[in-house]
């Protein structure tokens, strides 16, 4: 008779499911339409989640807006409570400064860089419709094989930033579920 299937030693849940769900998406996207289709069609996925984290904040806090401070304070937060370990390096009016030791998608970004792009997004967008505009610069990133991610929001147009750094601006209206 057959081992019972239950006390099978796996390390399978569902957190080891969706990440690898999502490598092998991406790793699809990367392979049949190439790395910038891919981070594309991964961008919309990640400016959708960030309206939707942005209005999710706004309303627990009960604020209409976010100041610099608390759009730092959010970016820091929504990656803690999904399993990143980002932090505040340094901020002032013109530029936020990101750190991270561990992704969110462990193990499965390493080579996965249009997964960034959810990072990218989801901070560009919670920054840009709360305090304007947003320029962020993946400088350093795990998937890329960096020890850590270094992330740098531009809170102002400049030509500091790299050309491959994504532009965002506030979105034109506060944003429904239809939207998100």
């Amino acid at each position: 008779m057959a081992e019972p299937v239950a006390d099978a030693q796996l390390s399978l849940d569902r957190d080891v499911f969706f990440r690898r769900l999502l490598r092998d998406l991406s790793g699809t996207l990367e392979g049949v339409v190439g790395i910038e289709a891919a981070e594309g069609y991964i961008s919309t996925v990640g400016g959708q989640v960030g309206l939707w984290i942005n209005q999710s904040y706004r309303e627990a806090l009960g604020k209409p807006k976010l100041d610099a401070e608390a759009v730092a304070a959010v970016c820091v937060d929504l990656k803690k409570r999904i399993g990143g370990d980002f932090h505040l390096i340094s901020a002032d009016e013109d530029k936020m400064v990101f750190g991270n030791n561990r992704c969110p998608f462990g193990e499965m970004v390493l080579g996965r860089t249009s997964l960034c792009m959810m990072t990218s997004n989801v901070f560009g967008r919670i920054s840009a419709d709360n305090l304007g505009y947003a320029r962020v610069e993946l400088d350093q990133t795990i998937a890329k094989g960096d020890p850590g991610c270094r992330v740098v929001v531009h809170l102002r147009p400049n030509d500091e930033a790299p050309p491959d750094a994504r532009e965002y601006y506030q979105y034109p209206h506060t944003p429904s579920d239809e939207d998100v």
